[in-house]
């Protein structure tokens, strides 16, 4: 690059001094001097269109250049393009990096070191009530205005996550917040939605206080009975009789919440799918309506319809539990001289197994809950009458396995009406056979 500009200066000085002989020193120095301007004009020329180029300067208007400056642009040319080169690549780098931390599934906040919002992804508009465009250069605190996080920023501690309860334009959530530094004063905030997580912590905590507040009474009383019996000298055979009564009955109880309890486990676990099965649910209700004869003792009228003869698929244990479940909160919520149905019948094309009574119904304030586990519209009647609180639970999750819904109809003094209506994929034709033994069976049932 630089032999081009020395070898003319040196063919200048050459002539300059083959010239001082011939012509004199003075005209040698004429040559000298003259060369040497026209050499400076060029360079000169050549700056100036570096200069007018380097205030726009542009691929495609990069000046040609002669000689040694003919290097000198071409040189820039190719500067130039690795450098738009390198933009792109950085620029679709940070595409990726924005495309990636928008589809990320928690809240990502970049924080200047200011604190001030210097971007955000969809989430974090959805958790903190963000707004990408409107809510850049605010701070964070004007938006988050909980002094806990305010507190939390302050402190500088960003080895321990920090939970928050928010509420934005999508309702009620917890978020599980953590700040982390990076750069130089620049922080990510990270926020997770553990809404779903904080719930069953709630229900878990719900969940054994109510179990333990069930077995509490019957161990209270079993417990209070024996020491009764252990500290004191009692012959009465009565008194005696009844005790071992009332602690049957409330270990009875008890080995029936237990019974729940691990049906509702095995419910729970998705590991454990229902074997399916044709069940023959003519012939099942049949057997549930001796079986409610049998609880009410004959305190009530109980009829059943079969008013259709197709079979189910599915788990015919888990059934015939859900709907013993049921026939029993009928029986037992039923005053005596009451009416109970047990129907097997069609709704809107879906098998449907129903069970209406005349008892003393429930307010529909209380129907969203009544699938709740322990939740129970009278407490006192309910204990009372044996249930354990988890009937209707299990129910729901038999339901909700076998892909059915529970519908629930009722008004307080006018009986309700449970209707366990499944889908239409779950039906059976029923195989060749006498079905002698379904056919007549409400007429029967009333001898």
């Amino acid at each position: 690059m630089w032999g081009s500009p020395l070898s003319t200066l040196f063919l200048l000085l050459a002539v300059a001094l083959l010239s001082w002989p011939i012509f004199g020193p003075t005209v040698a120095l004429i040559v000298l001097v003259v060369g040497l301007l026209v050499l400076l004009s060029h360079h000169i020329y050549n700056l100036s269109l570096l200069f007018h180029w380097l205030r726009d300067p542009r691929a495609k208007t990069v000046p040609q250049g002669n000689g040694s400056w003919e290097y000198v642009f071409s040189y820039m040319q190719r500067l130039l393009k690795w450098q738009r080169n390198s933009e792109l690549g950085l620029s679709k780098a940070l595409e990726r990096f924005q495309l990636a931390i928008t589809a990320f599934p928690d809240a990502v906040v970049m924080l200047d070191d200011n604190d001030e919002i210097a971007w955000c992804n969809p989430k974090a508009e959805t958790y903190f009530g963000l707004r990408a465009t409107r809510d850049q250069g605010a701070q964070i605190t004007n938006i988050l205005r909980q002094p806990r996080f305010s507190a939390y920023l302050k402190s500088g501690d960003t080895s321990e996550p920090l939970n928050l309860r928010i509420v934005a334009e999508q309702g009620k959530r917890v978020v599980l917040i953590q700040l982390v530094p990076y750069g130089d004063s620049q922080k990510l905030l990270l926020g997770r939605d553990i809404t779903r997580l904080d719930r069953l912590e709630t229900t878990r905590r719900d969940f054994i206080a109510n179990v333990s507040h069930e077995l509490r009474t019957p161990l209270t009383v079993v417990h209070g009975y024996l020491e009764t019996l252990r500290e004191s000298q009692i012959t009465d055979p009565d008194f005696l009789t009844n005790s071992v009564k009332l602690m049957s009955e409330q270990t009875a109880r008890m080995n029936r919440l237990v019974e729940d309890l691990l049906t509702l486990s095995q419910l729970g676990n998705p590991m454990n799918a229902p074997v399916d099965e044709d069940i023959n649910v003519p012939v099942l209700t049949q057997s549930l309506l001796e079986q409610a004869k049998a609880l009410s003792g004959s305190r009530h009228k109980i009829r059943a319809q079969v008013q259709t003869q197709v079979w189910l698929k599915g788990s015919a244990e888990e059934l015939r539990s859900a709907f013993e479940n049921l026939v029993s909160n009928a029986v037992r919520y039923t005053p005596d001289g009451g009416t109970i149905g047990l129907i097997w019948e069609e709704i809107d094309g879906n098998p449907a197994f129903v069970v209406t009574d005349t008892g003393i119904g429930v307010d529909p304030v209380h129907l969203a809950r009544l699938t709740e586990r322990f939740y129970r519209v009278d407490k006192g009647r309910s204990r009372e009458s044996g249930g354990t609180g988890l009937g209707l639970a299990i129910v729901k999750y038999i339901a909700n396995r076998h892909q059915a819904r529970l519908d629930i109809d009722s008004q307080p003094g006018s009986g309700s009406r449970f209707s366990l209506i499944f889908p239409a994929s779950r039906v059976v034709a029923p195989p060749d056979q006498d079905t002698s033994s379904v056919v007549g069976l409400e007429q029967r049932e009333g001898d």
